[in-house]
């Protein structure tokens, strides 16, 4: 049975800059559970599955019923308020209401004072995160046989009546996610008549849209990386951008910083033109994936094919012509001498930059999609580095399980951003003195999550802003603060800086206080508004 572990990092590969407060992760113990208690997880999962069509979204059973064992909810002790129409509501019925709904919510709190949950959706996370393992040579490592069968537990579920996968989980099916989902399946083992036909109607809805060749830039990407599509279908990720001078618009530093810092390890193996071992799974994905030979494919003009179902802004005619520029003149001369010495230079440019947003967050990166390039692109670098065993430990961090399966989410948590709106909402209530308990460590968490530092070294260098007073959405460790985020946790913590110590711990520090003005204030753009992460780079 599987079971959620809060605070813990016991891993002598993790580092943390908070004691792990906030860390949440599944763990699957066979020994765990009754024989009714699996029956009830098996129950609530075949429910699911039956109206998966109907109702996209799990409920976070696992963790409910979890919970439910460890910290009962006694409602019984309150009886539940009917209205009928037209009756008058009346302040002792929306007390009663309120004090019913704190109650079962003050059981969802855990020890460190947070309210773990499922933040996952993205139907195009967990492709990036199997093919990446599997090219490392750790996939079974690193995700055992339970893992594997929950994902595909979750891949099932969630794929589409037409039977193809949208872009999340409640998407319009489109070939990025159909292409990238079906070939996760293969490599983790489904035959390509598995799932009661599922497999093979998948493959069919790719045919079907012109094979993968219309599969858009992620897709060809990460299939490149796989050895199932050609590096010469891709349109150019040149490293080299990284030397240019930061005054032009087109320098990385200026864009944002999730698009940065995605692009940042896609350059290095799109420069390094990496590819997997090719075996029996990757030539059979070739046959499969394709409506025309593999050999035959005119790989140049697979450059510019996009489905229609992901084709949301088609390129200008000036782009394709940049493109067809970068590919045709300047990648032949970069990969020849002497100009592949700029290549190296620019390579080796770009893994400084990787190692540093590594070391920064703790290996858990900004976000999955990074995380995972970045792992990939430190084993290419030396498969025999400890860096490897820090970011292998880090990868369960962004895994969440539920009634539909195993997930990757968009973050890893959304710790920090869920407990400052919960303590507005329960401030709101006027029945703090009932639930102080729960206050506190709502409160504790709060002033722990907090960045206490900026980035190491010269942060500008790297791009980076300040970070120093703000608040990230999950916890610390992943080290970039946003700021709304800061916004909400400083009006909780300035909300509960007006109560009574006995009643919600001691208040945060002023200078705690200051320097989250001081982060908000710094995002200010010349418009007036505020930027997410960091004030807006570009000339545009």
């Amino acid at each position: 049975m599987w079971k959620l572990i809060l605070s813990e990092g016991d891993d002598p590969w993790l580092k943390s800059v908070n004691n792990h407060i906030g860390r949440q992760f599944w763990e699957f113990d066979p020994n765990l559970g009754t024989p009714e208690e699996r029956a009830q997880i098996e129950k609530v999962r075949e429910e699911f599955h039956m109206n998966r069509f109907q109702v996209k979204h799990s409920s976070d059973l696992l963790m409910r019923l979890q919970f439910a064992k460890e910290n009962p909810c006694d409602q019984m002790q309150l009886e539940q308020v009917k209205v009928r129409n037209e009756e008058e509501i009346t302040e002792e019925a929306v007390a009663t209401t309120l004090r019913r709904a704190l109650r079962f919510y003050s059981t969802l709190l855990v020890e460190d004072g947070h309210w773990p949950g499922d933040y996952g959706g993205p139907l195009f996370l967990l492709p990036g995160l199997v093919i990446g393992l599997y090219v490392m040579g750790a996939l079974n490592e690193v995700l055992p046989r339970e893992h594997q069968r929950e994902i595909c537990r979750y891949l099932y579920n969630h794929q589409n009546a037409d039977r193809g996968w949208g872009l999340h989980i409640e998407g319009c099916s489109t070939m990025f996610c159909t292409a990238l989902n079906y070939v996760t399946l293969r490599l983790l083992g489904e035959r390509i008549d598995g799932g009661d036909g599922a497999m093979e109607k998948a493959r069919n809805w790719i045919l079907d849209h012109g094979g993968v060749t219309y599969v858009p830039s992620w897709g060809k990407f990460w299939l490149s990386v796989l050895g199932a599509y050609e590096w010469s279908g891709n349109n150019p990720l040149p490293p080299e951008i990284w030397l240019l001078p930061y005054f032009l618009p087109i320098h990385p530093g200026r864009m944002w910083c999730h698009c940065r810092m995605v692009y940042l390890p896609m350059s290095y193996l799109y420069g390094k033109r990496f590819v997997g071992p090719i075996n029996a799974t990757i030539l059979s994905l070739r046959r499969e994936l394709y409506a025309h030979p593999y050999h035959q494919i005119d790989w140049d003009q697979a450059r510019y094919l996009c489905a229609k179902e992901d084709l949301y802004y088609p390129h200008p005619m000036i782009q394709d012509i940049l493109w067809g520029c970068l590919h045709k003149v300047g990648e032949p001369l970069l990969m020849q001498w002497p100009f592949s010495r700029l290549r190296q230079k620019a390579l080796s440019m770009v893994m400084q930059h990787i190692h540093n947003e590594d070391e920064n967050t703790q290996y858990i990166c900004i976000g999955p999609v990074n995380k995972v390039l970045n792992m990939v692109c430190c084993w290419v670098d030396n498969p025999n580095s400890e860096v490897n065993k820090l970011h292998l430990s880090r990868i369960k961090d962004y895994l969440w399980m539920a009634e539909d399966g195993m997930k990757m989410q968009g973050y890893n948590g959304s710790q920090l951003w869920d407990v400052t709106f919960a303590v507005q909402a329960i401030l709101a209530t006027n029945l703090v003195d009932e639930y102080d308990s729960m206050l506190k460590r709502a409160h504790e968490f709060i002033k722990i999550s907090q960045v206490k530092a900026n980035s190491s070294g010269n942060f500008s260098s790297w791009y980076r802003h300040i970070s120093k007073g703000g608040w990230p959405f999950s916890n610390p460790d992943n080290g970039w603060p946003v700021s709304d985020c800061t916004a909400e946790a400083l009006k909780a913590a300035l909300l509960l800086s007006k109560m009574p110590a006995d009643i919600v711990g001691k208040a945060i520090a002023s200078n705690q206080l200051y320097d989250a003005v001081n982060f908000i204030l710094s995002l200010q753009n010349n418009n007036g508004g505020f930027a997410s992460y960091e004030p807006t780079r570009s000339y545009a």
